[in-house]
């Protein structure tokens, strides 16, 4: 296998991962509060080939000398793009959507907590005569202090007051519960999971108080959110479908790469 194919198959595997994840965000154009990624490239290692040995010989050029031979280029890092979506009426008293766009809701997938945009939960029966706060995968909603957020079965309205505090009405009274929100500051260090979660990666070496803050007490105040309403994926079909076409443009290109390596090489091997 000669360089052109080296350096031709290095740059498919990449674009294979890219095409990927634009794939990704395209399947989640209509989830609610999905975040799409991005990709970004770099070069992989280039060699300088200096083709004479005396620099006195390229008197009078205007580019560097030699010539840079690359090997192909790699995904660098994919971003979690939090821009904000538009905000869709429901009126749907259990759907909320945060204005901020580096505030999540905190869920409990049953191994860690997670982080949501999602704001569309359900009340699900317990068997003590109490209800739960849910999303719709049935995940329990968190309120400030990890603590699953529960209050009676009978309650039958839901008013969001301000810094994010839920007024829970039932014919035994109200029960005010503070949902439970977080602060992104450093997005590059959270991956996405299933069902709409997004949670902290663990091979990265960094503490969750590194990478986001939890909104209690005077905390709260920064809070934006809005009943009744839900947040949109940020997901441009347009881009998206352009970065596509771009992305397949640039396979075809590095697939011809190699096509025209080996006839290159069946020409030299056919010389008698």
């Amino acid at each position: 296998m000669n360089r052109m194919m080296v350096t031709a198959t290095n740059t498919l595997g990449q674009l294979q991962k890219q095409m990927d994840l634009i794939g990704n965000n395209l399947s989640n154009a209509d989830t609610t509060g999905y975040k799409k990624r991005e990709a970004t490239f770099s070069d992989l290692l280039v060699q300088q080939v200096n083709n004479q040995r005396v620099d006195r010989f390229e008197g009078g050029r205007l580019t560097p000398l030699g010539v840079r031979e690359g090997s192909g280029a790699r995904l660098s890092k994919t971003a979690l793009n939090l821009t904000q979506g538009t905000l869709k009426a429901t009126g749907r008293s259990l759907d909320f959507a945060l204005k901020d766009e580096r505030q999540f809701f905190k869920v409990d997938d049953g191994t860690d907590v997670r982080y949501t945009r999602d704001g569309a939960f359900y009340s699900t029966p317990m068997d003590n005569g109490r209800s739960m706060l849910v999303n719709a995968s049935g995940f329990p909603i968190l309120d400030e202090n990890d603590d699953p957020i529960t209050f009676s079965d009978e309650a039958s309205t839901f008013e969001l007051g301000d810094n994010g505090v839920l007024s829970i009405i039932g014919p035994a009274g109200t029960e005010n519960v503070d949902l439970g929100i977080v602060t992104i500051a450093r997005p590059q260090f959270l991956e996405q999971l299933g069902g709409n979660l997004i949670g902290l990666r663990t091979d990265l070496g960094v503490t969750r108080n590194e990478v986001l803050t939890n909104l209690i007490g005077a905390g709260r105040t920064g809070i934006s959110i809005s009943q009744e309403s839900l947040e949109a994926s940020n997901v441009d079909m347009g881009k998206e479908m352009t970065d596509l076409l771009n992305v397949q443009r640039s396979y075809q290109f590095q697939t011809r790469s190699i096509t025209m390596a080996d006839q290159m090489m069946g020409l030299v091997n056919g010389i008698r």
